[in-house]
């Protein structure tokens, strides 16, 4: 016999209280439970601004902020007691869930937020549905440097140990330059499964990365692999690796979000496009990642927290709860101008999504089942620790044939079809 969840045996507990007390009429519902990947200021800030969404509904929200989202959240479902609403960067987990029945589809306006090319539609007995809808986003394909470095002959910055998922900013830079070099075509058809990792241009991709960061000694092999994205911490916490005594680097190919790192009067922001080996034509194209939003239980009050909170007063709420360092963005960045008091990197940021994007590509490794996903992650430090034409053959056939089991198992599910449309311009 299973064992009932437990936000059930609260319920049937209110229940029995109702019955044994005179005089309650109702119970109060229990606060809607939602699953994030933010912490310390940014976990702050969200929570901050779930509290004010709590003005009249009758409904109190508990946030749950943790840096093991996936483990968390896997735990939590096999304990049949998942949250309400959980908030994920993965598209492959995501389509998981959803092919497992495990979330709800969107209604009402929340599903109409659901912008490509974070929220392409999945096809689910033979119905096009949207299951989760963008939050927060961030800008990938972007260059960091001091002020004063040079333009040319960087020195790259590289930083791949992380908590959970160790090696993406690697695979960050493969999908990059795939982005650049092959366009957004080819790049969709790669992420979503359909092309032969093999493929002269996927190998191109790899080679391209080994010879942008030129020879290294073992020594900063090792001290790339066990370093992350933050660099080396000094009394005021991370510094990020241009600032790092640890790394003798001028340029740092990474995400929008690292801007908490830096003070915004003393970096440049650049698009990746010029570094990258690229053609001219895919210059205005860019990766970018998101934080998106899925019911996974039947309470309504958690579609109406998704549709809040994806609405214009929730995004404002929430940008103004935030510190300028960690001040998300939105998918409909040009109804989000920087405020008066943005420093220049945001500003640049906000001028490169609103006026400079042609073309938006979602991270491919994220789309990607998780199988895939961490298969890649692993082939890239492999690759990174040896660089050779040997060992990059090696690593491609073993992830062409997880892409094949992938594939296998997906055809043979024909009531489900994963996303393909990952690709799209700003506008959706």
């Amino acid at each position: 016999m299973t064992r009932p969840p437990a936000r059930l045996l609260r319920a049937l507990l209110a229940t029995c209280l109702l019955v044994l007390l005179p005089g309650c009429a109702t119970a109060e519902p229990d606060p809607l439970v939602v699953l994030g990947p933010w912490t310390g200021k940014e976990g702050e800030a969200f929570e901050e601004a779930l509290r004010s969404l709590d003005d009249g509904t009758g409904r109190e929200y508990t946030y749950e902020g943790t840096r093991s989202l996936r483990e968390t959240l896997l735990s939590q479902m096999e304990a049949d007691d998942p949250p309400d609403v959980a908030i994920l960067n993965s598209i492959g987990e995501l389509t998981e869930y959803a092919r497992r029945d495990r979330l709800r589809p969107l209604v009402g306006e929340a599903a109409d937020r659901a912008y490509p090319p974070w929220a392409p539609a999945l096809l689910v007995d033979s119905r096009a549905r949207r299951y989760w809808v963008p939050l927060k986003i961030d800008l990938k394909s972007l260059v960091w440097s001091g002020k004063d470095a040079p333009r040319d002959d960087p020195e790259w910055c590289v930083g791949l140990a992380s908590q959970a998922t160790s090696g993406w900013p690697g695979t960050d830079w493969i999908e990059d330059i795939l982005l650049h070099q092959e366009g957004p075509e080819f790049y969709e058809s790669w992420a979503t499964g359909r092309r032969d990792w093999r493929d002269p241009a996927v190998r191109r991709a790899w080679t391209t990365w080994s010879r942008l960061l030129g020879d290294r000694t073992p020594a900063s092999v090792q001290h790339s692999l066990t370093t992350s994205y933050e660099g080396e911490s000094g009394t005021g916490g991370p510094r990020g690796l241009l600032d790092s005594p640890g790394f003798d680097c001028t340029h740092e190919h990474q995400s929008a979000f690292v801007r908490y790192l830096y003070a915004g009067d003393e970096v440049r922001v650049e698009p990746a496009a010029r570094y990258l080996g690229g053609r001219p034509e895919y210059a205005d194209a860019y990766e970018v990642a998101g934080d998106m939003a899925a019911v996974f239980s039947d309470d309504p009050g958690a579609q109406e927290l998704v549709e809040r909170l994806s609405g214009r007063a929730g995004r404002q709420r929430w940008r103004a709860e935030a510190d300028p360092a960690v001040r998300p963005l939105f998918p409909d960045t040009a109804d989000h101008p920087p405020g008066p008091a943005a420093d220049p990197v945001e500003r640049r940021i906000h001028e490169l999504l609103t006026e400079d994007a042609r073309t938006l590509c979602f991270d491919a490794s994220d789309v990607m089942p998780p199988a895939l996903r961490d298969a890649f992650h692993r082939a890239v430090l492999e690759f990174f620790r040896h660089p050779s034409q040997s060992r990059l053959d090696t690593l491609l056939g073993q992830l062409e044939t997880v892409r094949l089991r992938m594939d296998e198992d997906y055809r043979g599910d024909r009531s489900f079809r994963p996303p393909e449309d990952i690709c799209a311009s700003p506008g959706g």
